[in-house]
């Protein structure tokens, strides 16, 4: 296809094909998931989950690809879905429109990922994924903020046993995984830049899943400026695809 043409120039028409039978599973659709499933349709993934429960509102509009003026309002995994099928029709988008938790595991994984990735920005609910994933060998690779920043050039992959949290959320995941017993085996994305913000916000969000129980919580909402998040999302693509590439030149 001329759609992949490019790609296939690097890695061949054989690997083009294996990337369609891939599988991923993306938790929140803001601006670090929204950058990792534009990469990732754009390689030409064939498969994709979007879990996510929020909507498109006029804040994110100075770092989100997907809030236009046109958008908000809408619900981000709705959008994020069109926008896959837009850029590769064949691909297929199963939507999760919910808040997630542990008690979600069943329906999310009741099929086989090849890898998910961690864009939650909830820690209770980053923890409960991540720990589940480490439980089930599923490969995921985890956002550690990329909140507060503006230099994109200080993001790093990392394994969760190397990284220098330089951030009070990236302590706090590690802290709680190791109580949980999971101190490697994690493929994170970070930020060795101080985070910076001029004020904190800080909101009591109250959310009513799909099963009619009331989450409520704290959340400290970030400086986030226009470039730091999708560049995240995009090395979080990038970790993938080359995961695969690997492997495919093992085989």
């Amino acid at each position: 296809m001329e759609q992949f043409s490019r790609s296939e120039l690097y890695w061949g028409k054989d690997f083009q094909k294996s990337l369609f039978s891939r599988r991923i599973a993306v938790f929140g659709a803001g601006g670090v998931g929204g950058g990792a499933l534009e990469g990732l349709a754009r390689a030409g993934i064939g498969h994709f989950t979007i879990v996510d429960f929020d909507k498109v509102s006029k804040s994110n509009l100075n770092r989100q690809l997907v809030a236009l003026t046109s958008t908000i309002g809408e619900k981000k995994a709705q959008v994020y879905a069109k926008r896959v099928m837009d850029i590769n029709p064949d691909a297929t988008v199963k939507i999760v429109d919910d808040f997630y938790d542990a008690k979600l595991n069943d329906t999310v994984f009741s099929e086989t990922f090849d890898f998910v990735v961690d864009a939650i920005d909830t820690l209770r609910s980053k923890i409960e994924l991540i720990c589940y994933c480490h439980s089930e060998n599923i490969p995921l690779v985890s956002s550690f903020g990329a909140g507060n920043r503006v230099d994109a050039s200080k993001l790093y992959c990392s394994k969760l046993e190397d990284v220098k949290p330089c951030c009070q959320f990236s302590k706090n995941v590690i802290s709680k995984l190791k109580k949980h017993g999971v101190e490697s085996g994690i493929q994170i994305v970070a930020s060795s830049e101080s985070p910076h913000s001029l004020e904190k916000v800080k909101n009591i969000e109250q959310i009513i899943k799909k099963d009619g129980e009331g989450v409520e919580f704290t959340k400290f909402t970030p400086a986030s400026t226009p470039i730091v998040p999708t560049v995240a999302g995009f090395l979080m693509a990038n970790y993938i695809l080359n995961k695969f590439l690997e492997d495919f030149k093992g085989n």
